[in-house]
């Protein structure tokens, strides 16, 4: 693996924490809207952690997040109900932004909390195995 690769597959992973912590934090405040949203990107941050060790990457999410369900949840490096757990982060992040009139509730919150840690935690360990 190049410098390059390693770099910016811990600068992600350091970003997905950084989110988890921040979505933590309005989560303790009451910002369920932005826990969600937060909770959302630290998984996502992982992800792409993980296309860092590789060359390819994509700016728009849903890319992101359907490569790396092709690659790597259908191929079973991660488990399946891990990607359904990507793809309901992904939809209520959607519609907590979004929707104009969404009520982002306190369980709903503390769910996409535990989604992210899952996510992250995860990585973490797929990542552990493959950075040299």
């Amino acid at each position: 693996m190049e410098d390059r690769q390693k770099e910016l597959t811990i600068y992600r992973v350091e970003q997905a924490e950084e989110s988890l912590k921040a979505s933590k934090n309005c989560f303790d405040n009451g910002f369920y809207k932005d826990s969600i949203n937060r909770s959302y990107y630290s998984a996502f941050y992982a992800i792409k952690a993980v296309l860092a060790l590789g060359t390819i990457d994509f700016k728009r999410h849903k890319d992101v997040i359907a490569y790396f369900n092709k690659e790597y949840i259908a191929t079973e490096i991660f488990p399946r109900t891990l990607g359904r757990k990507i793809g309901i982060l992904k939809q209520i992040r959607e519609e907590s932004d979004y929707d104009d009139f969404y009520i982002a509730s306190r369980d709903e919150a503390l769910e996409q909390i535990e989604t992210a840690e899952i996510v992250l935690q995860s990585i973490k360990g797929y990542l552990a195995g493959n950075i040299e």
